[in-house]
């Protein structure tokens, strides 16, 4: 289980953790190699991308190198984070608002592809159906949602963390909806059966190391 005092709200939690958190997400043995994967992922003529939780745009890195003239469209609640992101590409294509994903309006049949990269494993089932369904009305036809995140591997895994983080906001009187830091990773298979029922037709395992995986989820 994890290791937690006291939880925090989101926006603040990475915001007191900028100055490291680059080195800490290159220092986790998978996530180089993950970052390019998602990148090779992306076919060659996608045009507008839409990127949740983009952070300091570590994916992006990765997929700037293959799809350099590409468009994004960045979503995070932390805005120092985004600043950095921001000197990291100034000669790029990039929209950034500082939102919830939860709550932004993605629009219909925007964007060729979607992508997050591990950032969602901090969401109920609720909130992931919900956000599955907007994603999937945002893509275009034949578009295609990208997800690398922190996976585990046992259904009895996937209990223990939500039982400890509902604890823990029982403990802090947290109320529902408000976005606090705790991880609350899927199996595999269980992140699969949300993408079908938001209405994803093709859905597929194409990479796993480690606690880390990537699905890919297909819009006819």
């Amino acid at each position: 289980m994890q290791e937690c005092d006291k939880l925090e709200k989101m926006d603040e939690f990475f915001a007191s953790r900028l100055h490291e958190y680059d080195n800490h997400m290159l220092s986790i043995e998978e996530l180089p190699e993950a970052y390019r994967k998602l990148a090779q992922l992306i076919p060659t003529d996608t045009q507008t991308l839409l990127d949740l939780g983009c952070g300091t745009g570590l994916e992006l890195e990765e997929i700037f190198k293959l799809h350099p003239h590409i468009a994004v469209t960045g979503i995070d609640l932390t805005s120092a984070m985004m600043d950095r992101l921001r000197e990291k590409y100034p000669d790029k294509d990039i929209t950034l608002f500082c939102a919830n994903y939860l709550d932004h309006d993605f629009g219909k049949e925007h964007y060729d592809v979607a992508v997050s990269c591990e950032t969602l494993h901090h969401l109920s089932l609720e909130e992931k159906i919900g956000l599955y369904t907007h994603l999937f009305q945002s893509l275009k036809p034949n578009g295609r949602y990208i997800e690398c995140d922190y996976m585990v591997g046992t259904q009895e895994e996937e209990d223990g963390h939500f039982a400890e983080n509902r604890r823990f906001r029982a403990e802090q009187n947290i109320p529902d909806g408000a976005s606090y830091h705790y991880d609350t990773p899927l199996t595999v298979e269980n992140q699969i059966k949300l993408f079908v029922q938001a209405g994803f037709s093709r859905v597929e395992k194409v990479w796993r190391k480690n606690d880390t995986a990537i699905i890919v989820a297909a819009k006819k």
